[in-house]
């Protein structure tokens, strides 16, 4: 188990510690949380070896431009967005949100294998990556589901922070996993996805073996039948929809990692051999920062804490096109999308998980993450077309007046309560 400060006496599960002033100070964030970050922790070390690697391997081993690889990035994460929520309501419908997520995990593990029989074919590459962001459509929502049914309301964003570093460590781990296999296979792309294939295998283990599923307590025949009418009866909660609208309106801001990466190994001419490094450096602040930013979420507002993030993120737009270069630019940009990914990727999830019914709970979830998923896929495609057309310096101009309007936006759908929290916290 996985003990962390939290500031608050009360809340949460039962306390360990020798005396009154430890038990104020410690609790336990539960076995299924952890087991889960396990999980994760695994997956995104086969995960993030094939996506510190990919964009190099389209743009400079395929030579895509821009604007194809901007429609592959966006398939990569919103081409199977809807299977999100087909999934959510699925693990509802049936109460099996392991189930679920375990034949999502098995699918992107086997599309690790449907790279390396595609070879050189961008057909194949496509095809094999849609299986994989079929597979983390299907188990995102319930996962993140799981997590909040196994946590009280008042700790989820710790919660939410101790998942996403865990998994934050597997992405820390994959780029250097993936330079190791490269530098013992000859640099041979295929001994990676061999190698993703039998880690995200263990993985799936380990979801099988340790993560407890949560049915929930019995519930009334009329209630107990999950139905689209229900599910369609989310869009009608108002703290949700107006949280579904800031999350598009947030997912349309952000251009995707791969590009981040091009544009700094192209401004400052880093050898390719760095390439899959600039990733573990994100990963890094990540790891370090998501459980004491999701603390802080829990004490001062999921709300600003979010806003944060995407004010980090502006400024690492606005670093790719200021007049500074160097070392310095390469440590700020990486620092500053750690936070950015720290502050938003659990703290969003905490945000709404206490806005919708249990019996809801998947369904709800990959609601706001089929939202965010589709405009990250336009926003993808609508980058590369403007790098490819208009350069790389208006593109991330016009990225930097996009995140500006979205997070003025998110601030005015979500705030207005007493104690500088938005209304969605204080309803719950």
């Amino acid at each position: 188990m996985y003990l962390s400060t939290i500031g608050r006496p009360g809340g949460g599960a039962a306390p360990v510690a020798a005396g009154p002033a430890a038990r104020r100070r410690w609790t336990v964030v539960g076995g299924n949380v952890f087991a889960l970050g396990t999980v994760s922790l695994v997956t995104d070390v086969s995960s993030e070896m094939v996506t510190a690697i990919l964009p190099l391997y389209l743009v400079v081993g395929l030579q895509l431009s821009p604007a194809a690889y901007g429609v592959i990035d966006g398939a990569y994460t919103g081409a199977t967005a809807l299977l999100r929520l087909a999934g959510g309501y699925l693990a509802d419908r049936v109460r099996r949100r392991k189930a679920v997520a375990g034949v999502g995990y098995g699918l992107s593990a086997v599309a690790k294998l449907g790279l390396l029989a595609a070879g050189g074919s961008i057909a194949g590459i496509g095809l094999a990556i849609t299986a994989d962001r079929a597979g983390k459509g299907l188990r995102t929502a319930p996962r993140d589901a799981l997590i909040t049914l196994s946590t009280p309301p008042a700790h989820l964003g710790r919660a939410f922070g101790v998942h996403r570093m865990m998994d934050g460590v597997g992405a820390f781990a994959g780029p250097l996993v993936a330079l190791a296999v490269l530098a013992v296979a000859g640099q041979r792309y295929d001994a990676v996805f061999v190698t993703s294939f039998c880690v995200a295998a263990f993985g799936v283990v380990i979801l099988v073996l340790f993560v407890r599923d949560h049915r929930g307590p019995a519930a009334p025949p009329s209630a107990a039948v999950v139905s689209p009418r229900r599910a369609a009866g989310l869009l009608r909660v108002p703290g949700l929809r107006r949280l579904l609208v800031a999350a598009c309106a947030l997912g349309l801001a952000t251009i995707g990692d791969g590009f981040v990466y091009l544009l700094l190994q192209r401004r400052e001419e880093l050898s390719l051999g760095w390439f899959p490094v600039l990733a573990v450096g994100t990963s890094l602040a990540y790891l370090l920062l998501a459980a004491p930013l999701g603390a802080l979420a829990d004490r001062v507002g999921r709300l600003w804490v979010t806003l944060g993030g995407y004010g980090a993120l502006i400024l690492v737009y606005l670093a790719l096109l200021g007049p500074v270069g160097g070392w310095p630019l390469v440590v700020a940009v990486l620092a500053l999308y750690g936070v950015f990914y720290a502050a938003t990727d659990g703290v969003l999830m905490a945000l709404a998980g206490p806005l919708i019914p249990e019996g809801l709970r998947t369904t709800g979830l990959a609601l706001v993450q089929t939202g965010q998923a589709l405009a990250y896929l336009g926003s993808s495609v609508l980058f590369g077309l403007a790098w490819q057309f208009w350069g790389p310096a208006v593109a991330v101009g016009l990225a930097v007046a996009l995140a500006l309007v979205a997070v003025a936006a998110t601030f005015a759908l979500l705030f207005g309560t007493t104690g500088g929290r938005g209304p969605l916290e204080a309803a719950a």
